[in-house]
């Protein structure tokens, strides 16, 4: 007889817990809604029932709509049940769908409005389902679940503007954009109940008060900051500055669009590998090995930068795929276990709230400063930025494993292990 006690039996995978389908089912429509709309409104141009003047201004306003109900969407998401806002915030985007179809070729101010609707819905969606997550998976198996949901995300990337197109020649584009309002739904009613968090009525404030709670919240965390920051200063500028300059090197170095329909891909693809590799991975530093992750995005714009063969972009793609997995996966794991669960959704608001929203000030400033100081510089400058932001943060001790909060103002809620 062995002196040994049995190993305890592994986890059982979080792809067989029916709640968790249903909520990576939610998410997976709300990516394939979320991303099918702009390359459905891109055919319309094609068609002439949009001029690309109006594209940018329904696009634009379903940006606006987004950033402004974020951080209105995590207060009311910690207030109130996850899953009801989830829902509410699905059926306004899904009800708001048809009236985008509706604008095409008729008016550019309704679907204006009504884009600014559909945005608004997506924004309110995504700090309650990171919330909802924490509360329908147990701490054990979150990064697998979130692998698995940014694996969904990644998908839709590739299949939503393909799927498209193909029913684009069977069906009308209107028809198809109304139709986007049919994932919303899903994304609406899919989702399961999670464990209430929230806060007893008596204790409700207004909600600059409560918003101001979370925003307290994140300071009591170094590595939350400093990742915050990093992020930001990633997205900003070689983010930004990629998305400006890849159609101009490919047109212009390379003389071929494939240049900039493979690098794209391959960012994506990439993106695929690093959550296959990061679900099962469990690096001994995680903050670290995300912030690493992180600064491989300084490849993109360095790779635009100098004259290099095209397979070489397509790689530094390739590698910042990878990388801003191993970056997301670990970074929406450590918040859900570090963060006070009541407090989860504010804190996951002004994550998407000051990352996604300075990424159009970035763009707007990338095209002056490459007019003004040339193309290659300003990618160079920007390559920089991108390494040595996360080589900034990870200074920071508690990046290390995205963990620690300081003693004098640990929190007392935890969740059980």
């Amino acid at each position: 007889m062995s002196d040994h006690p049995d190993p305890p039996p592994a986890p059982r995978s979080v792809l067989r817990e029916p709640a968790f389908l249903r909520l990576w089912g939610g998410t997976t429509a709300s990516g394939l809604a979320t991303w099918a709309l702009p390359f459905l409104l891109g055919l319309a141009v094609l068609e002439r029932s949009l001029s690309p003047i109006d594209l940018g201004v329904v696009l634009a306003a379903r940006t606006v709509g987004f950033l402004a109900a974020v951080p209105l969407a995590g207060v009311l998401a910690d207030r109130y049940s996850r899953r009801a806002v989830v829902g509410w915030s699905g059926a306004a985007a899904a009800a708001a769908s048809p009236f985008v179809a509706l604008g095409l070729g008729r008016s550019a101010l309704l679907m204006a409005v009504a884009a600014a609707v559909v945005g608004a819905g997506q924004g309110a969606c995504r700090p309650a389902f990171q919330a909802l997550a924490a509360e329908v998976v147990d701490p054990a198996r979150r990064q697998q679940a979130n692998a698995a949901i940014t694996i969904a995300v990644r998908v839709s990337v590739l299949v939503a503007p393909s799927a498209a197109a193909l029913l684009a020649l069977v069906a009308d584009v209107a028809l198809l954009v109304a139709g986007t309002g049919v994932l919303w739904l899903l994304a609406a009613l899919l989702p399961p109940a999670g464990r209430s968090l929230g806060e007893a009525a008596s204790d409700r404030r207004s909600f600059v008060g409560e918003f101001a709670e979370g925003l307290r919240e994140a300071r009591r965390h170094p590595w939350f900051l400093a990742g915050l920051a990093a992020l930001t200063a990633v997205i900003a500028t070689g983010y930004s500055a990629t998305g400006v300059a890849l159609p101009l090197v490919s047109r212009d170095r390379y003389g071929t669009e494939v240049v900039l329909a493979a690098a794209t891909t391959g960012y994506t693809v990439g993106a695929l590998l690093g959550a296959l590799l990061i679900a099962r991975w469990r690096p001994r530093a995680p903050g670290w090995t995300a912030l690493v992750g992180l600064g491989l995005y300084g490849l993109t714009p360095l790779s635009l930068a100098i004259p290099v063969p095209a397979a070489a972009v397509v790689a530094a793609y390739v590698a910042a795929g990878i990388g801003i997995e191993l970056f997301n996966v670990p970074w929406f794991t450590a918040a859900q276990r570090e963060i006070d669960p009541r407090l989860l959704a504010r804190v996951s608001a002004l994550d998407f709230l000051v990352s996604y929203g300075l990424a159009p000030a970035g763009l707007a400033l990338i095209a002056p400063a490459m007019a003004a100081f040339g193309a290659a510089p300003t990618l160079l400058a920007c390559a920089l930025v991108c390494v040595l932001a996360p080589a900034a943060a990870a200074l920071v001790p508690s990046t290390r494993g995205f963990t620690g909060t300081p003693r004098s103002t640990a929190r007392t809620t935890r969740e059980p292990a």
